[in-house]
């Protein structure tokens, strides 16, 4: 789902006071651009036309998106080379292999995946697989009706769902490549109060991979010449006083956006949504149906019930680890508030001694500096209610979580979903708000776990939540779920 909403939006409200009048840009005018950047593949001494000048980027960068994704299915190929069957039937394989590799990525080509700007993760994931899945009914369709071995169709499936999964981490890779060269992304000029173009400026500069490259409108600068000006204007706030505008932008910019929220920035309460040949925009909740809900349910079964049995000799080590170091209960189990406000018995790996809340009271007496670190993360990066050794391990690396597994197979959490925070936690956010996490199940992973972690104030944890609320869906699920694991390994923010 894309974090934009092209030239149609949906109304909702908003937590973010924007000053349109006191944006620099004068009334009925189109906003001069401040200033022009580097040119990294040197095109403005070459003597081309404009369209192709503006465009040759990005045709690079896409060449290089195609070229990731044969790679991933070449590695696909090589990775069931040795479940290949020989002889005459191996050469029908590969040709399979080879026409189902070149639709998915005509498929990909079609669904705005070269490059994919300004998409979200999680919706590149979804035009992906539903690529892939389009390609092997087709293509296991066709070998049932040629009659070219049973095998054959459980091959192709493999196949795209093994190309579908390198593609990921090559897709990460041939971006970051791209962002190094300096090819990646389309200047865009930000217009919109003032209190908010610094956060959206630094926004898309610390989430280059949307393919923005933001630019200040500046009243005082000279008209941007033809050949160097940013194609896209980026509108934020309330648009109403830029009716007047909006004609003349069209004619100097090649795309106008109205931006939505952003995970971590409330920009105006928009949310995307896909016209889809209706006459107009739906504007819904969030829309959660029983298919969806159930398909979740199932998910999380067949994700958790594997998982314990594979984690259980883990957590046993753990739990002797605990229990030499301070003596007493290995497991710790606290009252959350869940789905509905039903409340949910969290359990965790013990990694505090047993009379932490001693100990907490007794540093706030002490330090007034870790009271005030704790009102805005409630967490303390130097905590000394921690157990050494064993207690920073579970923690950084979210192994303490791991027994919630059981939670799960109980229905009580989720894999993915908002945290189960503590009632002190809770009582720092807006009641609104608390009435929203409580339209969903509470999950083991979530948004802010894998962006912001135990970084992240009260204001952007809600911020993340609510955002992940108003967007949930599958896909954005299952994308949550591939960067749960590089977030923990890269145990940035964890404590």
């Amino acid at each position: 789902m894309s974090s934009f909403a092209p030239s149609a939006i949906t109304s909702g409200p908003s937590n973010t006071t924007n000053d349109m009048a006191s944006r620099a840009i004068p009334a009925g005018s189109v906003p001069p651009i401040a200033a022009k950047t580097a040119d990294p593949l040197g095109l403005s001494g070459l003597n081309m036309p404009i369209a192709l000048r503006r465009r040759l980027p990005r045709l690079v960068t896409s060449s290089f998106l195609v070229a990731g994704d044969i790679a991933s299915y070449l590695v696909a190929y090589f990775v069931l080379l040795t479940f290949l069957p020989g002889g005459s039937e191996s050469t029908v394989v590969e040709r399979a292999f080879t026409l189902a590799a070149l639709a998915a990525i005509v498929l990909y080509a079609s669904a705005g995946l070269y490059p994919g700007y300004r998409l979200h993760d999680h919706e590149h994931l979804r035009r992906r697989a539903i690529a892939a899945v389009k390609v092997a009914v087709l293509t296991v369709f066709g070998a049932i009706i040629l009659s070219e071995g049973g095998g054959l169709p459980l091959a192709i499936i493999g196949f795209l769902g093994l190309g579908l999964i390198v593609q990921q981490f090559v897709h990460w890779f041939a971006r970051s490549l791209c962002w190094r060269l300096g090819i990646w992304g389309e200047r865009a000029v930000i217009i919109g109060g003032r209190n908010l173009i610094p956060a959206l400026m630094a926004h898309f500069k610390d989430h280059w991979q949307y393919g923005i490259k933001p630019e200040y409108a500046s009243s005082d600068a000279p008209e941007a010449s033809p050949d160097g000006g940013p194609s896209i204007a980026l509108i934020a706030g309330d648009t109403g006083s830029l009716a007047l505008d909006l004609a003349a932008m069209r004619r100097r910019f090649a795309e106008v956006i109205l931006l939505s929220d952003t995970p971590s920035l409330k920009v105006s309460g928009l949310r995307p949504a896909d016209v889809g040949g209706e006459i107009g925009i739906r504007l819904t909740t969030g829309g959660n149906s029983v298919n969806s809900d159930l398909v979740r349910r199932i998910l999380d079964l067949a994700i958790a019930i594997p998982a314990t049995i594979v984690v259980a000799p883990f957590i046993a080590i753990a739990a002797a680890a605990i229990y030499a170091i301070d003596p007493g209960p290995v497991f710790f189990r606290h009252t959350r508030e869940g789905l509905s406000g039903k409340p949910v018995h969290v359990l965790k790996l013990r990694t505090m001694y047993q009379d932490a809340e001693q100990r907490l009271e007794a540093l706030f007496r002490e330090n007034p500096a870790m009271r005030a670190e704790w009102l805005a993360h409630f967490k303390l990066k130097d905590d000394p209610r921690v157990l050494p050794v064993i207690g920073h391990l579970l923690r950084s690396s979210s192994f303490d979580e791991l027994p919630q597994l059981a939670n799960i197979i109980a229905g009580e959490m989720a894999i993915v979903g908002p945290r189960p925070f503590p009632e002190y936690h809770l009582l720092a956010m807006d009641g609104e708000f608390r009435d929203k996490r409580r339209s969903v199940t509470p999950g083991l992973t979530g948004l802010w776990q894998i962006s912001e972690r135990s970084n992240a104030d009260i204001e952007l944890q809600q911020q993340l939540d609510e955002f992940y609320i108003d967007n949930r869906s599958l896909w954005f699920d299952c994308q949550i779920l591939l960067s749960t694991i590089p977030a923990v390994f890269k145990r940035r923010g964890a404590y």
